[in-house]
């Protein structure tokens, strides 16, 4: 197996430590999943003008429910390690660097979020708490790592978008998938390929992530004494 084939089952087994820590744990347990729907309401909020935009909306529910929401990816993440010596085989080089970002993405926000949640003192979660809790894990680098992973998949799904034989290829395999017990991979992959395909051209749309997820990080990172610097971002 190559070296991206390699990092890709790295970054998997970095997400099954994580997973195995907060099985271990049901208290920290509890917190991530309520800290990544602070997240996900924080990601409404922030991107409500992409997500009422007929052009933008599908991409943006793509984003922040399939690359980065609170839902279980346990089968998707399963059936991504049982294809990898596959997917290195056969598909082009610049797909399977695609998978290892995301793979990478993954892993890092599940450890961003496990150490923001271990100092989260209490629940329900509230603006206070998430801003204490993002100090105090701090990490500024991996931030900025984070979003230029996010944006390096979602620059290379509307790089594939021009490809026709790819969404081709994609359709076609749906019948082996679904026998092979890869469904909820290909269902992934598919999403992302047409919700990107209909937002024709993701220039705009790409930026704003870059824009406003850099702000958000300056923001809560800032010295201030503003209870809810989140409240002074769009």
């Amino acid at each position: 197996m190559n070296q991206s084939g390699t990092a890709i089952l790295h970054h998997l087994g970095s997400v099954r430590v994580e997973r195995a820590a907060r099985a271990a744990d049901p208290a920290l347990a509890e917190r991530v999943t309520r800290l990544k729907r602070y997240q996900q309401a924080r990601f409404a909020r922030t991107y409500a003008d992409l997500l009422a935009d007929p052009r933008y909306a599908g991409a943006a529910r793509f984003f922040f429910d399939d690359l980065y929401g609170p839902g279980d990816f346990s089968q998707r993440d399963a059936q991504f390690a049982r294809i990898v010596p596959a997917l290195v085989r056969l598909f082009p080089s610049e797909v399977v660097g695609t998978v290892e970002a995301l793979t990478a993405l993954h892993a890092l926000s599940e450890q961003l979020d496990s150490e923001m949640a271990r100092h989260v003192d209490k629940l329900p979660v509230t603006a206070s708490l998430y801003v204490a809790a993002w100090r105090r894990t701090g990490q500024p680098a991996n931030r900025r790592r984070q979003i230029g992973l996010m944006l390096e998949v979602g620059h290379a799904l509307d790089v594939y978008t021009h490809r026709p034989l790819l969404r081709h290829s994609l359709r076609a395999m749906r019948i082996p998938a679904r026998a092979a017990g890869l469904s909820a991979l290909q269902t992934f992959l598919e999403s992302g390929f047409d919700t990107f395909r209909a937002m024709r051209g993701a220039d705009q749309f790409l930026t704003q992530i870059a824009q406003r997820e850099a702000s958000v990080a300056a923001s809560l990172f800032g010295v201030g004494s503003a209870p809810d610097p989140l409240g002074q971002l769009p």
